[in-house]
């Protein structure tokens, strides 16, 4: 009975004990609360035999993408450089493929909930959706955005892009298939954050 009590004293305290520790914020400030992705069909009202038009989105995120090539070029290049060549070119090789092969039946959406909990406003927030193997863990594919948006100190933002390229080859950009989403899994991850004083935070 005494050894019931005092394992049951024991589970209090550490309970207790949880409960006054606060949860650990992330070093960026910035809280990936939710996060999604889906196909969307393409209204047929354009020109069937017209190619790809690059969208706004998609112009930001081409931009983004020279700007982290340049930014890794004077961080003095190496492996991050080639990764992000890597994944500039698989891009590139994507929507070649749509040109030669006529307009695509779908574009993809992605979102991302984040909360800045951070004590300053939140110009700029950089953040990629990574897709993974869910068997082997190997990185298929990763979206890469630059979000302009002012989120202030506890506000909350749903940050959204919609672009031809899908997240992995896998994923067809002419036909609807319920199971492509299988042996995927995802995360967002805050990769660079400018604050309203113009400080930054870099995934490091």
């Amino acid at each position: 009975m005494r050894t019931s009590a005092g394992l049951f004293l024991i589970l209090v305290a550490a309970t207790a004990l949880q409960a006054q520790t606060p949860p650990v914020a992330p070093p960026s400030g910035v809280e990936v609360r939710a996060a999604s992705w889906s196909k969307e069909r393409i209204g047929w009202e354009r020109d069937p035999f017209g190619g790809p038009i690059e969208n706004f989105d998609e112009m930001r995120a081409r931009a983004r993408n020279e700007k982290r090539i340049d930014d890794a070029k004077r961080g003095g290049g190496g492996s991050g450089l080639d990764r992000v060549r890597r994944e500039a070119q698989a891009d590139a090789a994507i929507l070649e493929k749509v040109r030669q092969k006529g307009p695509a039946r779908y574009q993809f959406f992605y979102k991302a909930s984040v909360k800045n909990i951070s004590d300053k406003s939140i110009k700029v927030i950089d953040w990629d959706y990574i897709f993974f193997d869910a068997a082997t863990g190997e990185e298929l594919g990763r979206r890469e955005f630059s979000s302009i948006e002012k989120i202030g100190a506890g506000r909350s933002k749903d940050l959204a892009f919609m672009i031809s390229v899908p997240p992995t080859q896998r994923i067809s950009l002419y036909a609807l298939d319920k199971k492509e989403r299988m042996g995927l899994t995802e995360k967002v991850v805050i990769m660079r954050v400018q604050y309203s004083d113009d400080s930054v935070w870099q995934h490091q």
